[in-house]
């Protein structure tokens, strides 16, 4: 059993699950290719205002597949297709995405699961979640764009400590250090993020996807010349129906509709 990721649309959230059976969600070279796939035919879509990421079976996501290791780890070829081309596709392919992605943390969250949460917009953890990336018990570096994600994301520090000293550290450590939005009791967890996703699903998509643009222009240059690039077009809203809904809700004292 290799996994599946599987994608689920319904009233403007789109659901993505990773699945493992027995492998606490490790991630396969197919369910990586199948997170870019997913997530390629969510920015596609007109009918989807938030997404969830989250695993099956009360974790996140444990790291890689390790039984598929051996298949393309020692030859530097097949090694790099793997982490630039399959790994890195589907991470870019989130980073990529235009609705804002809410992970939903239990469990397990190592290596490859830090990675796909540091991809998502707002972190929800139950108490019990546990964070990390061991990989140098199996002798490996993190890959060069796989770690300055994770650096962006945890900070410095902790990707230091995760690497260096494959440290694991807990919910509530985490969310200490700006890793996580929120930590709730495991059974509250589900609910809490049902409330948050359904909240973002209700605003205004628009400015949605508008803020994500800013985002990520922010997160890869310096924010003076992100803002000179993004002046051009930043306006270019002004006149659409989402923009006077919202504003014409306010003034009537009434929820938007968007």
């Amino acid at each position: 059993m290799r996994g599946t990721v599987l994608l689920e649309v319904s009233d403007f959230l789109a659901t993505v699950t990773l699945s493992s059976v027995g492998k606490f969600n490790a991630m396969s070279r197919l369910m990586w290719r199948e997170l870019r796939a997913a997530f390629e035919n969510i920015q596609q879509r007109s009918d989807v205002r938030c997404v969830l990421m989250r695993g099956e079976g009360g974790h996140f996501c444990a790291g890689g597949d390790i039984s598929e290791y051996a298949a393309f780890r020692f030859e530097a070829a097949s090694l790099r297709d793997f982490h630039e081309n399959d790994v890195w596709g589907g991470l870019q392919a989130m980073l990529d995405c235009d609705m804002p992605i809410v992970a939903q943390i239990e469990g397990h969250c190592m290596g490859a699961g830090v990675e796909i949460a540091s991809c998502c917009d707002i972190r929800l953890a139950a108490d019990s979640a546990r964070f990390g990336a061991p990989i140098a018990k199996l002798g490996f570096p993190m890959a060069p764009r796989e770690a300055a994600l994770v650096v962006r994301a945890v900070g410095e520090l902790t990707a230091r400590e995760m690497l260096l000293s494959a440290a694991v550290l807990d919910a509530a450590e985490m969310r200490q250090r700006g890793f996580l939005n929120q930590v709730l009791p495991a059974p509250a967890l589900a609910d809490a993020v049902q409330q948050r996703v359904q909240r973002i699903a209700q605003l205004a998509p628009q400015a949605a996807r508008l803020n994500k643009t800013t985002l990520r222009a922010i997160a890869h240059e310096p924010y003076a010349q992100a803002a000179i690039n993004l002046v051009v077009n930043a306006y270019d809203y002004a006149a659409s129906a989402e923009h006077r809904e919202g504003v014409k809700a306010f003034m009537e004292k009434r929820s938007p509709v968007f």
